[in-house]
């Protein structure tokens, strides 16, 4: 176990990145691969369509034997269904009736919609003729073969993620296996001795988790695949037999036993194999990676060691966790800093006091006006600052010409969750937070009218 002066949030995300590479690409079944990442291009084995076919409902015919005016009436052969598998030819002068996806017979090359016929849709028995009434153009209706994918076409390309579209498109086109980079499988350990499980009785000194749901909760949304979830007191080795009886993975997030304090199991169990150290941000200080075997192969396995209380758990798995479990299944590149989540642009709608030297996540939610007359409290032009005690209606935005290059033109107006901020207990006021606001360490207030960087929160926003 080692201790090390405060680092900066890129300090400590880039030793979280150079811990843990993507996952090796490994071969599934359509099936498995849904929330899995192309690990590579996806080509098509069969054209689509595989046969010319028609695409709808009527007669396959000549455009040649269609008279240029007035009605045309051709003697009709007989019925080609969808799924005909006989090699059906079609002569000179004459039709046959076929139904939508059915094989197009050899000698036509246009198919009139049923509507266009003196025919009655939904008539079992194929009439002894048919009167054409209107002329379509030639090859109307038709789907000729390879028209939509050719045999070798990149129908997925690499790093795309699946979803069901993609798997149909796979199917499609005679694939049944993909080489992905799987969803990373994570075990999530709430620790603390004062810890019991929701819906149990509280006992003097205990409390309910949460951490444990949250995080499991999270890593799903961020795409992971939780393999367990987990409450360990504070004994070291009931931690490490936790370890031993877990199932295989790739990814532990641990949650408390981080600190300076005398019992704080995480760094006690990890000993020598892991880093603890404090980072310059609130909520969220007290971080850890280490290195732990897990399960029965005993492969060691990565372990991002977050502080125990709620809103700092919720703020570092956004900081450092979600983009790295998006990293592991290749959703984002090995480059540094890339598992650092997109922002958008914010701006205050009142103030609040922030630590200076530290960088300060807050909480926020679209502002609500705090009077029902508009005109008592108008929306500001571009870069002039809100009024003290001003608030906005959810949903409003200010446009910010002068700062266009920075945030795209639009200032997303918020206001954070609860009265104190950040404070690292508040888990009830998460339910309503959309966004984090990044503060940076330079500040140590907010006014109302400032502007900053907003992180998306998982499940209401999408990350990347």
């Amino acid at each position: 176990m080692s201790h090390h002066a405060s680092l900066s949030i890129d300090e400590h995300r880039a030793l979280v990145e150079a811990s843990c590479p993507m996952l090796d690409p490994v071969e599934l079944p359509l099936e498995e691969c849904i929330g899995a990442v192309a690990a590579a291009d996806v080509r098509a084995l069969v054209p689509v369509p595989a046969f010319t076919n028609s695409a709808m409902d009527g007669f396959a015919l000549r455009a040649a034997d269609l008279k240029a005016e007035g009605p045309t009436i051709l003697p009709v052969t007989g019925d080609i269904p969808a799924g005909d598998t006989r090699e059906n030819h079609l002569e000179p002068g004459t039709a046959w009736r076929i139904m939508t996806g059915a094989p197009v017979p050899e000698g036509a090359d246009t198919v009139v919609k049923v509507e266009w016929t003196d025919h009655e849709a939904g008539v079992s028995c194929p009439p002894k003729q048919v009167q054409i009434l209107t002329a379509p153009t030639p090859g109307a209706n038709v789907r000729f073969t390879g028209e939509g994918v050719d045999c070798g076409d990149i129908v997925i390309p690499a790093g795309t993620p699946l979803s069901a579209g993609t798997i149909a498109a796979a199917a499609s086109v005679g694939v049944d296996r993909l080489l992905v980079h799987p969803r990373p499988r994570v075990l999530v350990i709430a620790t603390g001795a004062e810890l019991v499980a929701p819906g149990q009785p509280l006992g003097p000194g205990r409390i309910h988790d949460s951490n444990g749901l949250m995080m499991a909760a999270l890593a799903s949304e961020a795409g992971a695949h939780v393999v367990g979830t987990f409450l360990c007191g504070d004994d070291p080795e009931e931690f490490t037999r936790l370890m031993d009886c877990a199932p295989e993975a790739d990814l532990v997030i641990t949650a408390g036993g981080v600190s300076q304090g005398a019992f704080e199991v995480v760094r006690r169990a990890l000993a020598d194999r892991g880093r603890f150290h404090h980072v310059a941000q609130q909520p969220g200080g007290p971080q850890g990676v280490g290195l732990l075997p897990v399960g029965a192969s005993k492969k060691p396995t990565l372990v991002l060691c977050l502080p125990g209380n709620p809103v700092s758990v919720f703020v570092s798995f956004h900081v450092y966790v979600a983009g790295l479990i998006a990293r592991l299944a290749g959703r984002v590149s090995d480059a540094p800093g890339a598992t650092a989540l997109r922002t958008l642009p914010g701006i205050a709608a009142k103030g609040w006091r922030s630590p200076a030297g530290k960088t300060q996540f807050v909480p926020v939610r679209p502002a609500v006006r705090a009077s029902a007359q508009p005109s008592e409290a108008p929306v500001p032009a571009a870069g002039e600052p809100l009024r003290a005690g001003e608030t906005l209606c959810a949903g409003e935005t200010l446009r910010a010409d002068g700062d266009a290059h920075r945030c795209g033109g639009e200032l997303i107006l918020v206001e954070p969750v609860h009265i104190l901020g950040s404070g690292s207990h508040l888990t009830a006021s998460l339910a309503v937070a959309e966004f984090l606001a990044v503060i940076g360490p330079e500040h140590e207030s907010v006014a109302a009218g400032d502007t900053f960087e907003l992180i998306p929160i998982l499940g209401r926003n999408s990350l990347h």
